[in-house]
């Protein structure tokens, strides 16, 4: 993307072996089938504190090779026929991740020019990931934070936050508690495989 900056903690760790360093196995932890407590912010960048609280589900799978995987996201008891779906790209080159947010109502593709909207980068260190990314909202410009954090094999937790101040201040305004269903680790997960 021209003029992306990569926030300073995203940098690739370059003095250690890439065996020790490779960030290509971040997300192998949200592999299967999760429950998750949904929070959402309904009005963003107003100074609102009116939150709507809703259930769903989301199914995560991981393409051969380990470098893209996706989820959905259905909440039929928020919004019947909704669905949003999460696109995670690895970049061997820079040990980063690269994530694209889209729904089925156009959220996530640019209007005017069919292409999706700029990705939030970065990737984990330990059990915590962040990343970000430049963005727009309502006509003006903003910065888009995800915080990932990994709690134990079966919970996880997923915040999205706004900053029209180029990171000075954020706004949290999306949070998602996981909860793995049964049966549906990683292991046991089957994978798209290709022809």
């Amino acid at each position: 993307m021209i003029g992306y900056r990569y926030p300073p903690w995203s940098q690739p760790v370059t003095t250690e072996t890439p065996a020790t360093t490779s960030a290509i196995r971040d997300f192998d932890f949200l592999i299967g089938t999760w429950r998750t407590h949904q929070r959402r912010l309904k009005a963003r960048l107003q100074g609102s504190s009116d939150w709507e609280t809703f259930a769903a589900t989301s199914s995560v799978q991981q393409l051969p090779g380990g470098v893209i995987n996706f989820d959905t996201l259905v909440a039929e008891a928020w919004r019947p026929g909704w669905v949003g779906m999460s696109l995670r790209i690895f970049n061997p080159a820079t040990n980063l991740w690269s994530i694209y947010w889209v729904t089925n109502e156009g959220g996530g593709i640019d209007a005017t020019t069919n292409r999706l909207s700029p990705p939030v980068v970065g990737r984990f260190a330990g059990d915590e990931g962040l990343f970000e990314g430049e963005d727009d909202f309502d006509g003006r410009p903003i910065r888009v934070r995800f915080r990932w954090r990994r709690l134990g094999t079966d919970q996880a937790r997923w915040e999205q936050a706004f900053s029209a101040d180029d990171g000075q201040s954020w706004e949290t305004n999306w949070v998602m508690a996981f909860e793995r269903t049964a049966g549906t680790d990683g292991a046991e997960q089957p994978l798209v495989r290709g022809a």
